[in-house]
């Protein structure tokens, strides 16, 4: 089915402007997201999806074009990222469901972030635009649910960097939602996704193009970003799907090394995933995002000291968590502490390990191993 972005602005007026973390207030504030299946007379069908890091609010169908996305939006983003899994009798029914993503605040798919004009100086945000947490991207939502009439989600859903964000949302707005499926995600950021992260980070910074985040008017910083995404690729996929990959063939440009020669299919692949991601992707955006994920912590999010304060308004709701046992971008240990913390606070919880040999990857790929426990939690 084809599909077209939606889009929503608030914050025009200085009363309805987000309320970021930091105490300051930002607006005006769009919004991109996409809706399937229709959403029932009394509002209570509603089913909310948060994306992954590099992920976009188009989750399924075909989507050729979205408005004041540039070149970013080509045929790796056409396809909805999570096709296999939503839609008429999918997992996610949308023959009985209404589904909604947003594409997240600082994002570079339609939803206001650094590469959108500030109307205050007719130029791009960059470096100026605000630093933000999970909370504000969460916060940045709730305008939009409230001028669709949902005040609670039969059910909430978020795969990798999304599960932190319906982890927030689920503790922050406990009374928004019923039914939380965090997939492949944890509760805290932890010491090896900081250090991860950081070099991500540094990788971005210390191009020379990258000029404080005011690189729109002259060229990106190309190879920095290419670098953060080599660094962070070899934790989604496993090693085994990382050969199963790869070709005989090797490339390398003559501009990206002087003196080293790729040499080994090994080499060409991890270079292939850097460069292709540039296509598609904003640097800004992946810098705020990825620093947002290094600052995440729940409680701390939540302002609570301890996880039984955490979830104590949240004893109505019922979660099915996902671990994959291959994982090293959120290893399975962080799924078993999120499922301890909710356990202890008596809350429903239903832990699911599944196998796979496609490491962190597989929420995207293997959609059967995951539809029986999907279905199941919906159909209660």
């Amino acid at each position: 089915m084809e599909v077209r972005t939606q889009f929503y602005t608030f914050g025009e007026e200085p009363d309805s402007r987000l309320a970021l973390h930091d105490g300051t207030e930002f607006g005006p504030v769009t919004l991109a997201y996409e809706t399937y299946g229709t959403l029932n007379e009394a509002k209570d069908n509603a089913i909310l999806v948060f994306h992954a890091l590099s992920g976009s609010q188009h989750v399924c169908g075909f989507n050729p074009t979205v408005p004041n996305t540039g070149d970013r939006w080509n045929s790796e983003c056409q396809t909805g990222w999570w096709d296999d899994f939503v839609g008429p009798e999918k997992p996610v029914d949308t023959n009985r469901f209404f589904v909604i993503c947003v594409n997240y605040f600082g994002g570079c798919y339609g939803t206001t972030g650094p590469s959108s004009i500030n109307p205050e100086t007719g130029k791009e945000y960059g470096g100026a635009f605000p630093q933000i947490s999970f909370g504000d991207i969460v916060d940045s939502q709730i305008p939009l649910f409230d001028h669709l009439g949902i005040s609670r989600f039969f059910a909430a859903i978020g795969s990798s960097l999304g599960g932190m964000l319906v982890m927030n949302f689920a503790a922050r707005y406990p009374d928004r939602v019923s039914r939380v499926i965090p997939v492949a995600c944890g509760i805290e950021s932890t010491t090896l996704t900081r250090v991860h992260n950081l070099e991500q980070i540094l990788a971005i910074e210390n191009d020379p193009n990258y000029c404080n985040g005011h690189y729109y008017d002259g060229p990106a910083p190309l190879r920095g970003l290419a670098l953060a995404r080599m660094i962070s690729h070899k934790t989604f996929v496993s090693l085994h799907a990382m050969e199963a990959r790869m070709t005989e063939k090797c490339e390398q440009e003559q501009d990206e090394f002087s003196w080293y020669k790729i040499r080994t299919p090994l080499e060409s692949y991890i270079l292939h995933q850097g460069r292709k991601f540039l296509r598609r992707f904003d640097a800004n955006t992946y810098l705020y995002l990825v620093a947002g994920w290094t600052n995440y912590n729940l409680a701390r999010d939540v302002g609570k000291s301890d996880y039984n304060e955490v979830f104590k308004e949240c004893h109505h709701q019922e979660y099915l968590i996902f671990s994959i046992d291959s994982d090293c971008c959120f290893y399975p240990d962080e799924q078993e502490f999120m499922k301890d913390k909710l356990l202890a606070s008596g809350i429903k919880t239903e832990f699911v390990v599944i196998t796979s040999d496609k490491g962190h990857d597989s929420f995207l790929l293997e959609p059967d191993l995951y539809s029986g426990p999907i279905k199941k939690i919906l159909e209660k």
